[in-house]
């Protein structure tokens, strides 16, 4: 506890004082969103976590066996992961193995796997919004601050002092400063999540496609194993022949 104590009495809080006060209600603006864009990225973070986005290695399992003809053992396997990937696969699978036809088994999967890409893409809007209105307040700030500055100049007529109208510039391109600050890190995260969440929907797509394409080329043989061999003792006679 000590320990925590004298750690939170070493920081220095006087530098952003001075920060807030010399940037103005602009600057004081940009740092509430970047308390605002931080919240946002630990939650998506937390979330991304908790869901299991980037767990495909069940999905794969999963369709192996389908396609081995252990259906039940499949639906377990993506029944037991966390993945948006794998619910939708779950969805896919209990419907064909419910004796649905593959077109609305198709459509009703392609519904949850919109919902999951809807669920993972809350609250993105606010990091990208900080991305953009952040630079653009920033030149905001930088923009009254010159005005206020040659104002003053103007009026000092001749005995203008060149250090004072220097001091005001400096004042003024903090704002841009913090502006530039707080947006290309917001930046970065939201092209990381957005990464993350195209990779998740390529993964879903593959999935759902291999489930069901695989599934009627596969149909009529992987049923039985003899039925298997038969086909390609067939199709090497042919070639044989050929």
């Amino acid at each position: 506890m000590e320990q925590l104590q004298s750690l939170v009495g070493s920081i220095d809080l006087s530098s952003a004082r001075d920060l807030i006060t010399r940037g103005g209600p602009i600057v004081v603006i940009l740092l509430a969103l970047s308390v605002l864009a931080l919240a946002v990225t630990l939650f998506k973070v937390g979330q991304f976590l908790v869901l299991g986005v980037g767990g495909g290695g069940a999905a794969e399992r999963a369709l192996d066996l389908w396609f081995r003809g252990e259906p039940e053992r499949a639906v377990g396997a993506v029944s037991r992961a966390r993945s948006p990937t794998n619910t939708v696969l779950f969805h896919a699978m209990s419907g064909v193995l419910n004796g649905v036809g593959d077109q609305f088994v198709r459509e009703d999967s392609e519904r949850v796997a919109l919902k999951e890409l809807g669920r993972l893409k809350s609250y993105l809007r606010v990091i990208e919004a900080t991305s953009q209105i952040a630079p653009l307040l920033g030149l905001f700030g930088t923009v009254v601050g010159m005005m206020s500055a040659f104002q003053a100049l103007q009026s000092a007529g001749a005995s203008a002092d060149p250090a004072a109208l220097a001091g005001g510039i400096w004042v003024a391109l903090i704002t841009t400063a913090v502006g530039l600050a707080v947006a290309i890190p917001a930046s970065f995260i939201l092209y990381w999540f957005e990464g993350r969440i195209e990779a998740e929907r390529a993964s879903m797509e593959n999935a759902l496609t291999s489930l069901m394409t695989g599934r009627l080329q596969v149909r009529d043989t992987v049923a039985t194993p003899e039925t298997a061999t038969s086909f390609f003792d067939e199709a090497g006679s042919q070639d044989a022949a050929r």
